[in-house]
């Protein structure tokens, strides 16, 4: 599986602390290895967002993502405002 960053998740990745991008560079890592591992709670998103999934990085931020073929694409990450 290769990671693809989209443009607005480096945007927002640049946007949040430090120690929040040391947390989510290892979620990264993690998903990586094991995409269904039970710390990320990776799931499939409904209605306008159908088409996407959320992983977590902690009890409040998320990271949005898609599959294409064989790329994993992270379109956006922090709290829950990116469901929006």
């Amino acid at each position: 599986m290769n990671i693809v960053y989209a443009s607005k998740f480096k945007k927002s990745l640049k946007k949040l602390p430090n120690f929040l991008v040391e947390k989510v560079v290892e979620k990264i890592i993690l998903f990586e290895n094991n995409f269904s591992h039970p710390s990320l709670d990776a799931h499939k998103l409904h209605g306008r967002l159908k088409n996407q999934w959320s992983f977590s990085i902690d009890k409040k931020h998320r990271v949005l993502f898609e599959f294409d073929q064989d790329n994993v694409i992270l379109l956006d990450v922090g709290d829950y405002d990116v469901y929006k």
